[in-house]
């Protein structure tokens, strides 16, 4: 064997034996990954089971709310028919009423007016002009 084989042999040794050295630290990376895979994917699983139940809920909440939201539109509907109906009745009262009853009032302030000045007139022996107390 000469020396060159021998330095052959020497740097083939020292090959296998980086490679056998290199091999643990690989293979034990191997397995961690392996590991992190299934973590992934039992959170993914996970995530798209609290998904599911999330969107489950937020459509019952959207369902109430719409409810709730008709409900109120029909109470608005129904405040709406009221304030008009009283809006009617008050103009049919000012425009059936207002105006004799504002005539009656004036009226009857003039006849009370009177009578107190014809009162004071006899009483005191003089007369009180209208329009001045």
């Amino acid at each position: 064997m000469s020396v060159g084989e021998i330095a052959g042999l020497l740097a083939a040794a020292a090959l296998v034996a980086l490679v056998g050295f290199l091999a643990v630290p690989i293979l034990k990376l191997g397995r961690t990954v392996d590991e992190f895979t299934l973590v992934v994917r039992d959170l993914r699983q996970e995530h798209v089971a609290k998904t599911a139940v999330t969107v489950d809920e937020t459509n019952q909440l959207l369902a109430s709310t719409n409810a709730q939201l008709q409900r109120i539109d029909a109470i608005t509907s129904n405040a709406q028919a009221v304030t008009t109906n009283v809006a009617a009745m008050s103009s049919l009262f000012a425009a059936t009423l207002g105006g004799p009853l504002v005539r009656t009032a004036a009226f009857t302030y003039g006849v009370r007016r009177a009578i107190a000045a014809r009162r004071d007139g006899a009483a005191g022996g003089r007369r009180r002009r209208f329009g001045s107390r």
